[in-house]
């Protein structure tokens, strides 16, 4: 098993040089752009005002240590709390929003209800900077260190930072069928003031039931799965009666996913590999992949679709699950090293529906033909997973993440439900069908 002793988040290109101090409360071996916090007095003055002339456009409250109030706010608004506030504007002065994510890990700032407080941040994110400051943007915004591009040689690694870390750590927060993906709720759950935790199970089951049904899996077909995850999809196809072939580039999850098959009497219908997309043999009547073009890079999605259209035999159908964003934000974002890049998904790229027909169609006889949204059924499963992640919070110190890790994982779970709540990130199944010639 990967334990986190051996995980080294790695250090992105370009970082400050000035270092005057260190947090003594963070492991600067594991941590070094955490334990560091940068130099840079003049950037940190203009980050200062820059978050004081966020706070009063938003409505946010600011407060100092000792509940000093720097921006004041309407009693229920959400609040920044900044316990360092020194180390906080000097990290987003040498940063951005990579030295916020930063900041929080290090504790130099936290909010009494973290969601809202981001929710308010992502309903605007290409407003929050003014636009005479924007110019600079390409001057300060770091790009992606070329080791972690999803390339062959990159993409088993990218992957492994991630879901390599412990099947024991995702299977604190994860329901029994360890789906780590949205949920598909009975209703529309912006009619329903919570979800509970109860309903996360068969709410995996239906997702993964209707997106077997788009691709028309059944007794006897031949499916390709492009990202086992732990194994939940190739299990439900096998139980309809399909030959299964599930693709993985975690060791981890194809351990765990192997044994989940034995045990369910399919290994005869189930062949788990450790492969990557680009090397899949065979020819299928379906392809599905869940959340899993997110780590494929906007430079690959050529190779990714020339793939699926080399495995389906006519008539085939390939059913995607995927995390989008607004075609104009992606290629705002294109390019950019953030927060979510450098520690929890080295390589990925949320793409757009445009962006991800547009390929498919130029590259390939592939074309977009259904397509269905279901964003706030992800936030109210974000919210479960960090509720449940939160609450076991002395597991996940036992398996030997530190306080900072669970910092990092507890902002990057509100993070990820605030893009959603907002519908700044949206999820859909999609499908793709072959144009056969006459």
């Amino acid at each position: 098993m990967t334990t986190y002793s051996t995980y080294r988040p790695d250090r992105a290109p370009g970082r400050p040089q000035a270092l005057p101090a260190e947090n003594p409360e963070v492991d600067l071996l594991r941590w070094p752009d955490v334990a560091r916090v940068p130099g840079g007095p003049v950037r940190a003055a203009v980050a200062a005002r820059l978050v004081r002339s966020i706070a009063r456009r938003l409505g946010l409250r600011v407060e100092l240590p000792g509940g000093r109030t720097l921006v004041a706010a309407p009693d229920g608004a959400p609040t920044l709390r900044l316990h360092r506030p020194s180390d906080f504007h000097r990290r987003i002065g040498a940063g951005g929003l990579i030295g916020f994510g930063e900041s929080y890990q290090a504790g130099d700032w936290d909010s009494p209800d973290l969601v809202p407080l981001l929710t308010a941040l992502a309903a605007s994110p290409g407003t929050l900077v003014p636009p005479r400051l924007q110019g600079l943007r390409r001057w300060h915004a770091q790009r992606p260190p070329a080791a972690e591009r999803p390339s062959p040689e990159n993409a088993q690694r990218n992957i492994g930072r991630h879901y390599d870390l412990s099947n024991e750590l995702f299977a604190l927060f994860l329901d029994p069928s360890m789906t780590y993906s949205s949920a598909l709720f009975p209703t529309d759950v912006a009619q329903l003031p919570r979800v509970e935790w109860g309903a996360l199970q068969p709410g995996q089951h239906r997702k993964i039931d209707r997106l077997l049904d788009l691709a028309r899996v059944g007794p006897g077909s031949r499916l390709l799965e492009i990202g086992t995850g732990w194994g939940e999809l190739a299990l439900r196809a096998a139980d309809r009666g399909a030959h299964v072939v599930t693709l993985t580039l975690s060791e981890e999850q194809r351990a765990l996913a192997r044994r989940r098959i034995a045990d369910a009497g399919h290994e005869g219908r189930v062949d788990v590999r450790l492969c990557d997309y680009r090397s899949a043999e065979g020819r299928y009547d379906a392809v599905v992949s869940v959340e899993m073009i997110e780590a494929v890079g906007r430079p690959y999605w050529p190779a990714y679709f020339a793939t699926l259209d080399r495995v389906l035999v006519p008539g085939g159908r390939a059913a995607l699950q995927a995390i989008t964003m607004p075609h104009e934000r992606m290629l705002a974002s294109a390019g950019t090293y953030t927060w979510i890049l450098k520690y929890i998904f080295p390589g990925g790229q949320i793409p757009s529906t445009e962006g991800l027909a547009q390929s498919a169609a130029e590259h390939t006889g592939l074309r977009l033909t259904h397509s269905q949204a279901f964003g706030p059924h992800y936030a109210q499963t974000l919210r479960l997973w960090r509720e449940r992640f939160t609450e076991r919070a002395d597991e996940v110190a036992a398996l030997g993440f530190d306080h900072v890790f669970h910092r990092m994982w507890e902002l990057y779970l509100a993070y990820s439900e605030a893009g959603f709540r907002t519908g700044y990130l949206d999820v859909q199944h999609l499908l793709f069908t072959r144009e056969e010639q006459p």
